[in-house]
């Protein structure tokens, strides 16, 4: 492929990923083909598969190496607390009864949410809980005292 080739895929792909957000994917791998076109430029003659080569060195290194750190960076807020953080000491109602080691529904901020309650005895519906620890969007609940 032409240098130039590549530094056009490579802008294709931010704007993919500007316009289609893929948790970075797009982003690394739109840099990986401008690196390849730079280093084509520079290399006149460089075969297909050296590029292609290449191409996929800078793609794995810059996904492994750097999107894990942006993802996080990207994902705290101002305060530099995660979103789900924020949940933790809250308290809310019991929608549907809860089972110790069953999951079930609690309503927080006004929606409800997957929650699994830290208690030996079970919650009755209606009951305040605080949240405890969150798990992606699993609640850990306690009752509220």
């Amino acid at each position: 492929m032409p240098w130039w080739g590549w530094i056009v895929l490579g802008v294709l792909l931010l704007g993919g990923e500007m316009l289609v957000p893929l948790d970075f994917w797009l982003l690394f791998i739109g840099l990986a083909a401008l690196a390849t076109g730079v280093v084509a430029a520079a290399v006149p003659g460089l075969s297909d598969a050296a590029q292609w080569a290449l191409f996929g060195i800078f793609a794995t290194v810059s996904v492994l190496g750097f999107r894990r750190g942006l993802r996080r960076y990207w994902s705290r807020s101002a305060t530099g607390a995660r979103v789900d953080d924020t949940l933790v000491g809250e308290s809310g109602p019991v929608l549907e009864a809860l089972a110790p080691g069953v999951i079930g529904r609690v309503e927080l901020r006004g929606s409800p949410w997957r929650a699994r309650s830290l208690e030996d005895q079970p919650i009755e519906a209606g009951a305040q809980v605080r949240v405890e620890r969150v798990e992606g969007l699993l609640l850990w609940v306690r009752r509220d005292s």
